[in-house]
């Protein structure tokens, strides 16, 4: 009887489903967490991960996956990392690997004066990508895009940002989208983990800070060229 050797997944095969995965999944969403966004925090994460030594491997794909179980977007299954779960098991990620991916989805988000500081490289890594999306031109799209979807003002001079909020507070919280640049993302550069993404973040808040300088002036009808 002829004995067929079962073929062995390579990693590169297993980032390609991976893509194919949260491409499926994240097809319907518009509030910034696309599908697009999962793909640049995962080259971002990669090439701070070559730089840093970290584990290419770990990175890649918990940067693929780090918003398949958002507690915002799939509330359900968030607490278990149900969905990552799954598919690294399908894929035959050994239970070791998959643990440690989970520890960085876990570690990754903004929790106000909560969150965390990855106990890994690789979850430094996958943090610091993911949070320089939130930075720069992208950011600020991603911004307008998620306070649209969930139907929030663009600014209201009357509502004052609220600073340190703890996980809890911040989770529950409602303001514009202009009060969320200060209420977190003028607050990521002091929170970047490694050198190289903290000198990206000082260019991308920059940027935002000129935006929102601008957005001001012509919010009360105001310009340079007026003055």
């Amino acid at each position: 009887m002829e004995i067929v050797k079962e073929k062995r997944v390579t990693m590169t095969e297993i980032v390609q489903n991976t893509v194919v995965y949260i491409r499926e999944l994240f097809k319907d969403e518009y509030s910034g967490h696309d599908y697009f966004h999962s793909m640049r925090v995962y080259l971002v994460a990669k090439k701070l991960a070559e730089k840093e030594g970290a584990d290419i491997k770990i990175v890649s794909l918990a940067a693929l996956l780090h918003d398949v179980d958002d507690i915002k977007l799939f509330p359900n299954s968030h607490e278990g990392k149900d969905n990552a779960v799954s598919f690294l098991k399908k894929e035959g990620v050994c239970d070791s690997d998959i643990k440690t991916i989970c520890t960085i989805i876990e570690e990754v988000s903004f929790k106000g004066d909560d969150s965390l500081v990855p106990s890994t490289i690789e979850g430094k890594c996958v943090q610091d990508a993911d949070r320089l999306d939130a930075l720069g031109a992208i950011g600020i799209a991603r911004a307008f895009s998620y306070g649209g979807y969930h139907h929030r003002q663009m600014y209201n001079p009357d509502i004052e940002p609220v600073l340190h909020m703890t996980k809890d507070e911040y989770r529950k919280h409602v303001s514009t989208t202009v009060n969320h640049f200060y209420e977190k993302l003028f607050l990521l550069k002091d929170l970047m983990n490694t050198r190289t993404a903290l000198d990206i973040a000082k260019k991308r808040e920059d940027f935002m800070r000129s935006f929102i300088e601008e957005f001001m002036l012509e919010w009360e009808g105001k310009d340079s060229s007026l003055i």
